[in-house]
């Protein structure tokens, strides 16, 4: 375990996670690239690799923003139409359950694009601070959900009617956000939690319009927390 200073910030105990999932990558695979903070400091970690060690990678992006910062950093990317498995993915989440490493994922946007590619890979290492850590999914977060722009208030009240209080979210323009697959989406809010998460992303999907939820659901291989103490490793169903 590594042995930060206590007083080290948020972000430095985050790149200490991000440099141990780094240290997963061996030469020759086909990588996941996560999308958010917590994945560009993978990123550049990997970046450093590759120049350091002539580290032989290829990665897939979850995101455009990734895919643009990738190429800025040389890291050499690749689609699906040659790779159809990725051998390990590293990305970031908004919360992380203990005991089942179940997560929510999308606050930035990237949510599909995300589960696309953790379902393709063999291996998930999800990077976090430990403030991410929670008894119970949808505590101090909202569920984001992936919507068709066609009749997506259809959607909106399907989603209410599950519990949730739905909101659909705006950019700093004010108007609604879009990701890059051009879809809305919605953050509810369970004000009683989330409950049973497998049977509510089953109630979700079958919401004509509903494209994706932001839970991943026995997803994550390991996750990696930075504490103020070290990088602590969890494994589903205990440390």
């Amino acid at each position: 375990m590594t042995g930060p200073d206590a007083a080290l910030g948020l972000a430095e105990l985050k790149r200490l996670a991000a440099v141990a999932a780094v240290g997963e990558v061996e030469s020759g695979m086909v990588l996941g690239l996560g999308s958010g903070s917590t994945a560009k400091l993978a990123l550049e970690e990997l970046a450093a690799r590759i120049a350091r060690e002539r580290l032989r990678i290829v990665g897939i992006p979850t995101s455009e923003n990734t895919a643009m910062l990738a190429r800025s950093l040389g890291i050499p990317l690749t689609s699906f139409a040659e790779h159809r498995e990725i051998d390990l993915t590293i990305d970031g989440a908004d919360q992380v359950e203990l005991g089942s490493l179940n997560l929510i994922k999308g606050l930035g946007g990237a949510l599909l694009r995300e589960k696309i590619v953790a379902a393709a890979s063999r291996r998930m290492l999800v990077v976090i601070d430990e403030g991410k850590l929670v008894d119970r999914l949808g505590s101090h977060t909202p569920l984001p959900v992936e919507i068709a722009t066609f009749g997506w208030q259809t959607v909106h009240d399907r989603l209410a009617a599950l519990g949730g209080a739905a909101v659909l979210r705006t950019g700093r323009d004010g108007q609604a956000f879009q990701t890059d697959g051009g879809n809305f989406i919605a953050d509810c809010t369970f004000a009683s939690g989330l409950g049973d998460v497998e049977s509510l992303q089953r109630s979700i999907r079958e919401i004509a319009g509903a494209i994706e939820t932001g839970l991943f659901v026995g997803m994550a291989t390991q996750v990696l927390v930075g504490t103020a103490t070290g990088v602590e490793i969890l494994e589903r169903g205990g440390h």
